[in-house]
């Protein structure tokens, strides 16, 4: 069983979506939610393990259908892949878990979709070739583009429209690209093209660079980098809370390709390619850090104001990844957690509190009362401590770290002033926000409707569980920070290590 357990993170999300769709536990609501939790679960607890043995015996790499690198299709899990592989589990089980207490009745097909959404997540971050990568996007995207629809209206379709179309650009670009580099590499497996692309000569090296940049501009689509981040606000602010919160994890599938492909096959031993991207990138970060903070500052309410923190938070770990060491890469490594899990709590938040506000909803304006102010006031204090980047939460671990990281960095001149200005406009619109929902009220909201138009929900159970698992990441991530820092630090180092990571995946793991 263990020599096939880099494999499962892929095949049970893609098991649980099957048997959601066919059995008679997809029927039932009540045994559909029970299912769907209890598979999250297993494959949740697969990840973990996959993870333990990667940190005890090493890289694993998993040939399907025993056909070996570079010939085959390989499954590549070390301790980046499988860190990433364990946050989407467990980040589907908790929005599973949350839509279980009503979200997932809005439309159809819910659970199945959520599985297939981390069958693609899963093994974009697993596979080892390039082409396969594609593969994964197009699953994922498959499933997200449903997700977009479910329980949604006029402005929601508007904006999944959007976000179809986009990709479908992305998907072509995508595909040309590969086209581009096969025929000049004669292979699509990452450690095979980290090989051959320094032996270039001639006009290959031209084309390889084309086919390259084809590449970044694909990611930057997947990952929203400017100018390429417009579908994001939108998108994010307008699908269901729940999908939004599991959406979070999406734009990371784009950051963690940058780091792949620009670090292994464009990175320090690729000859005249070495890093052809790595400007690129850091201007273009810079301005997604810029356009995000802006975005901030501009939100009329919390849905809004969590889209455009993600897009900082994307412009950030770009510009790390842009910097090339493995100090700036590892502190990408512990943000990215931490940004995923208090992004997709502030969603989650952003819906309890709307839910409770009535008619004004989740917008930043004086509105009623929010029926439970400690429960989800304490929640929202915690999430902004965290996502501004003051101590003692991770997100201060996380600011110090990059920042330090990137103190030699080419653009630090440029980085660090507008990284830190960026992080006030933050620090001023979240108080603001915090401040307006929790104590300005207007009763008179309340006298001049309906009662019936205030719907003062309370927080189901699986509500509450599935925001306080969310909420707890910021606090244990500072309390186990040091062994969290050095788990980045290795993967960090792995990911860097170009022989070592060549030698693995090209002899299978032996």
């Amino acid at each position: 069983m263990t020599q096939h357990l880099a494999f499962l993170p892929v095949l049970l999300p893609m098991l649980a979506g099957v048997i959601l769709l066919t059995s008679p536990f997809g029927k039932n609501i009540t045994s559909r939610r029970v299912t769907s939790v209890v598979l999250s679960t297993i494959t949740f607890l697969v990840s973990l393990a996959l993870l333990l043995k990667v940190q005890a015996d090493g890289t694993q790499v998993y040939a399907i259908g025993e056909w070996s690198a570079p010939f085959g299709i390989v499954l590549v899990a070390d301790p980046l892949s499988t860190l990433l592989v364990s946050l989407t589990a467990l980040l589907g089980l908790v929005c599973v878990l949350y839509a279980s207490a009503g979200d997932d009745e809005k439309g159809s097909f819910f659970h199945p979709l959520v599985h297939f959404l981390i069958l693609g997540v899963n093994g974009a971050f697993l596979t080892g070739d390039i082409f396969n990568l594609f593969v994964f996007f197009e699953v994922l995207l498959i499933a997200s583009y449903a997700l977009l629809m479910h329980g949604g209206d006029k402005r929601n379709t508007r904006a999944a429209l959007h976000y179809v179309i986009l990709n479908l650009v992305g998907s072509a670009i995508f595909l040309i690209a590969l086209g581009v580099l096969y025929g000049v590499l004669g292979t699509l497996n990452m450690a095979d093209m980290a090989q051959k692309v320094a032996l270039l000569q001639g006009d290959d090296v031209y084309l390889a660079k084309i086919g390259g940049l084809l590449l970044l501009v694909v990611f930057a689509l997947k990952g929203a980098l400017l100018p390429l981040h417009l579908w994001l606000p939108n998108t994010y602010a307008t699908a269901m809370p729940v999908v939004a919160a599991l959406f979070a994890i999406m734009t990371k599938v784009g950051v963690y390709s940058m780091m792949r492909v620009y670090t292994l096959i464009f990175g320090d031993e690729a000859g005249e390619l070495s890093h052809i991207a790595q400007t690129w990138m850091w201007w273009f970060a810079m301005a997604t850090i810029a356009m995000g903070g802006v975005g901030v500052l501009a939100s009329k309410d919390l849905r809004k104001l969590t889209a455009n923190l993600v897009i900082v938070s994307v412009g950030t770990l770009v510009a790390l990844v842009a910097v090339q060491t493995i100090e700036a890469t590892s502190a990408a490594i512990y943000y990215l957690v931490h940004s995923t899990l208090v992004t997709a709590a502030l969603f989650l938040l952003a819906d309890l509190i709307g839910r409770q506000r009535g008619d004004v909803a989740d917008r930043i304006t004086a509105g009623p009362a929010v029926a439970q102010p400690r429960l989800l006031g304490v929640c929202f204090l915690v999430a902004a401590i965290a996502v501004i980047g003051m101590p003692p939460l991770s997100g201060f671990i996380g600011k110090v770290w990059l920042l330090k990281a990137t103190l030699d960095a080419e653009y630090t001149f440029v980085f660090w002033p507008l990284y830190l200005l960026v992080s006030l406009a933050i620090l001023l619109s979240v108080a603001k926000a915090g401040s307006t929902v929790f104590w300005h009220h207007q009763d008179s909201l309340i006298e001049s409707n309906a009662t019936d138009s205030v719907e003062q929900s309370r927080v189901h159970p699986a509500q509450l569980a599935a925001l306080i698992i969310l909420i707890s990441g910021a606090p244990l991530m500072t309390i186990f920070a040091g062994p969290l820092s050095e788990y980045a630090i290795g993967a960090a180092s792995q990911l860097h290590d170009f022989n070592n990571n060549i030698k693995i995946i090209l002899s299978g793991g032996h």
